[in-house]
């Protein structure tokens, strides 16, 4: 819902959001399962800005799956086209870009981000991204007898990594629209916006 118009903006103005934020993008960073993408296609609704998946832009450009390029290349190869990718949607903000889970350990990724975004980390428990990432089997660095080990220890090695965003969401089993609503509501006390933007659940998505 369309604000009502004030001078210079009113409180809770997506407008007075959009100001703030200027050419920088919004960019979602943390593990597999944690949302990334369901909460940042309902940030970009909510705000009106244009929404990217990394990893749906690599698939495009490469025309290749993750699990193929990872198969194919190796993390490293992976690792370097993903930073190229990220880089250039970088570019072209303000909007919201959803990231994969090892993006944001490369060095160059983060300072991109940096220097042309605002880093949200969507933090999860460990029963939640298991729950949801058993859903799926495109996870290659899942591809293990053991995959709960394999993520307890991207999050030993990945958090304090994480923890160098600008912001820290705590995500957990809820609304989309509640999770986004608190993401908006972060940005607007980082950015300096007062008041409160609310996620509609008019706008849902049911990919």
């Amino acid at each position: 819902m369309t604000p009502d118009v004030q001078t210079p903006f009113p409180e809770g103005s997506v407008a007075a959001l959009l100001e703030r934020l200027g050419t920088r993008s919004i960019v979602f960073v943390g593990l597999m399962g944690a949302g990334k993408t369901a909460i940042g296609r309902k940030v970009a609704q909510a705000l009106g800005l244009g929404f990217i998946d990394s990893d749906h832009e690599i698939e495009s450009v490469s025309r290749m799956s993750i699990p193929e390029l990872f198969e194919r290349y190796g993390e490293v190869e992976f690792r370097a086209l993903e930073q190229r990718v990220i880089g250039r949607v970088l570019e072209n903000g303000p909007q919201v870009l959803s990231t994969g889970g090892g993006a944001f350990m490369n060095a160059q990724t983060r300072s991109a981000i940096s220097g042309h975004g605002v880093s949200v980390w969507l933090k999860a428990e460990l029963d939640l991204l298991m729950e949801r990432v058993s859903k799926k089997q495109n996870r290659p660095l899942l591809q293990n007898a053991d995959p709960r080990a394999v993520l307890s220890k991207l999050m030993d090695e990945r958090y304090p990594v994480y923890g160098l965003a600008d912001l820290t969401v705590a995500t957990r089993d809820d609304r989309k629209e509640a999770i986004a609503s608190e993401v908006i509501e972060a940005l607007c006390n980082h950015l300096g916006v007062p008041g409160r933007i609310h996620v509609s659940e008019a706008s849902e998505d049911h990919e």
